[in-house]
């Protein structure tokens, strides 16, 4: 059977000419061996047994399809946790990881926090992980989705958080919540990169929002307004040139304080606002 060098050759082989042999290599290789990154450079010699290189020549084979790499493995890292994830949902990505961020200053004990849309939970429970002291409702309008966030919930013991299956704030209280979090669809329907990489393999439900890709967040933004409580915050997540429309959109709508947010790779990534705190 072949070493752990061999099968790291003959991947980078196969994937010769996508976007990040090196990393998708890794990934699946110590997906297989259940092992971690420092083995494969520590035990170049080891060699693999017949089942586990079947199932990595498979895997390998997949990835070469285009299939993502977080489907092969069922699994992706979001903030601290490790996340189970499946073809219900958007694969969580790094930069959604600047909502936690941004969101975790304006949290304290005893506050009702929103996460819309909440797909995999990556943010709901990445924000209910680190303040225990908040709870959080986590909504999706698909019912796959909601029961791929509850099982990771109860794979990081996270309790704090209640799911519900609707659409947007909808059917919520007025006034009850002192934040609301959303990275909601916000791409073009007619955007090409829709027929690109990962995405080709994600519910269009989760990535398409109408002839601008701005119908949920206008929908979001609206609602808020009614089921924020005085100075409460609303944080929303879109697409690299769509920062001063949003920002608009919060204006109009009446919030203040608002402000715009870069992802890692430097692009405007999210916007936040706040309602007065009377009016």
């Amino acid at each position: 059977m072949p070493t752990i060098q061999e099968a790291r050759a003959f991947g980078l082989t196969e994937l010769n000419g996508s976007l990040s042999p090196d990393i998708d290599v890794q990934y699946l290789l110590c997906h297989v061996l259940a092992c971690h990154p420092t083995r494969l450079m520590t035990s170049p010699e080891m060699e693999l047994s017949e089942a586990q290189w079947q199932q990595f020549a498979a895997l390998i084979a997949r990835r070469k399809q285009g299939e993502p790499v977080a489907h092969l493995t069922g699994s992706r890292g979001f903030w601290s946790l490790e996340l189970d994830v499946d073809n219900s949902t958007l694969i969580p990505r790094p930069d959604t990881e600047l909502l936690v961020s941004l969101s975790l200053p304006k949290l304290h004990d005893g506050m009702l926090a929103a996460d819309l849309g909440t797909g995999s939970g990556a943010i709901a429970l990445s924000l209910a992980a680190e303040k225990p002291g908040v709870h959080f409702v986590a909504s999706d309008l698909q019912f796959a989705a909601l029961k791929l966030a509850k099982k990771n919930a109860n794979k990081h013991n996270l309790s704090n958080v209640s799911f519900l299956q609707m659409s947007w704030l909808g059917g919520f209280q007025p006034h009850c919540f002192d934040l609301i979090v959303s990275n909601p669809p916000y791409i073009r329907a007619d955007d090409p990169h829709l027929l690109q990489g990962d995405v080709r393999f994600e519910p269009r439900s989760a990535l398409v929002s109408g002839d601008e890709g701005l119908d949920d967040i206008r929908r979001i933004t609206a609602q808020a307004l009614d089921c924020l409580k005085p100075g409460g915050w609303l944080l929303i997540e879109h697409g690299y040139d769509q920062s001063q429309r949003v920002q608009a959109c919060l204006r109009q709508t009446g919030f203040e304080q608002i402000s715009a947010h870069q992802d890692f790779g430097g692009q405007d990534r999210a916007v936040m606002g706040q309602l007065p705190e009377t009016g």
